[in-house]
């Protein structure tokens, strides 16, 4: 049997924390070694979730408590708030420069430092570890991410409306200025921190929107839509929080180009996940649901034709902790460490 690689997860104690734990267990090149979570420290991971009660895992503790030289470790995980990434990166690389990192938060995503300086209001501190980052979208960046050092996961908004959109512009059927991103999450996308507005008496049975014409993530989609276009990209998304637990649900609005309609769209996506394992593309004129990914690192796409002529309706939906998050990162991890891309989370989604 081949040896384990070690693993480390720095932040383990937030829900893609978490999530990256359950996704592990079940992985059988990895062995869990290193889990950090400042504020739990000392305390066991099923202390901070029950759930993992049963299983041996590493006890928690900070991140100053790790001496990164000695820690023997093949691959970190980092699930921190942006800004407190890069710093701890930063130290991490420069101690352990052999440890492959996959980080999900904000930080290296953005390719132009005055870009992320913009939507995050103060500079980086971590330029060069920014240049060497390649973006994490799998279906995309496959080749570059398998010789990469660090990894930025992409974030489960962009995730959901990029798997539907890069292939169109790509391929120069729709209209690159009239893309418009609906799209909904699920309360775990606000994170596990205590706030007011997200008490149950302020979240259930309602509905709204947030970041209105500001959402960080719009970013990362000019980014990614313009390098897949060949041209300045500038879409318009509206995110809204809604009151389930897991999920990504995004309605989007294109016109065809050149002729194309619906039908054609359908045609250059389904042609283009035939063969990828988290990517399934429904019948024409058929809508994916949110349940029916949940728990897994699955994609559902649909398309309908509009009743305007020309236009198309993309509907897509993933499970933003999973395949929007640490399900994607596992996949990344599968592809730096030189393993099956599908190894330990080819699991089917859980319904009802």
């Amino acid at each position: 049997m081949a040896e384990k690689k070690k693993i480390g997860i720095l932040g383990a104690s937030g829900y893609t924390g978490a999530e990256l734990v359950r996704l592990l267990l079940r992985h059988p090149r990895v062995e869990i070694a290193l889990l950090t979570a400042d504020r739990r420290a000392g305390q066991m991971m099923g202390d901070v979730f029950p759930q993992f009660a049963p299983y041996y895992l590493p006890r928690l503790v900070t991140i100053d408590e790790v001496d990164w030289a000695n820690a023997g470790l093949d691959l970190v995980f980092c699930a921190l708030p942006h800004a407190t990434t890069q710093k701890v990166l930063k130290d991490v690389l420069a101690k352990a420069p052999g440890i492959k990192v996959v980080d999900l938060s904000a930080d290296f995503r953005l390719e132009d430092p005055a870009a992320y300086a913009k939507w995050y209001g103060h500079e980086h501190h971590a330029l060069e570890l920014q240049k060497e980052a390649v973006y994490g979208l799998v279906e995309v960046y496959r080749r570059d991410i398998k010789k990469a050092r660090l990894v930025a996961n992409p974030g489960c908004y962009t995730t959901c409306a990029q798997l539907p959109l890069v292939p169109l512009l790509k391929a120069k059927a729709i209209e690159s200025d009239e893309i418009v991103i609906d799209a909904k999450s699920g309360m775990t996308g606000a994170g596990r921190s205590a706030k007011e507005e997200m008490l149950f008496s302020e979240v259930s049975e309602g509905f709204h929107a947030y970041g209105v014409g500001q959402h960080r993530h719009m970013a990362e989609l000019d980014q990614e839509f313009s390098k897949a276009a060949g041209k300045d990209v500038v879409v318009s998304f509206t995110p809204h929080l809604t009151p389930m637990n897991r999920g990504i649900f995004s309605t989007i609005y294109v016109r065809g180009r050149r002729g194309k309609i619906a039908q054609d769209l359908h045609e250059i996506l389904a042609k283009q996940y035939e063969k990828e394992p988290f990517v399934h593309v429904l019948p024409f004129g058929k809508a994916p649901q949110s349940r029916h990914v949940r728990g897994s690192n699955m994609t559902f796409i649909g398309v309908v034709a509009d009743r305007v002529p020309g236009r198309a309706i993309i509907i897509s939906t993933l499970d933003n902790l999973t395949k929007g998050a640490s399900g994607q990162a596992v996949q990344n991890m599968n592809l730096v460490l030189g393993f099956a891309e599908t190894l330990g989370i080819d699991q089917p989604p859980m319904f009802p």
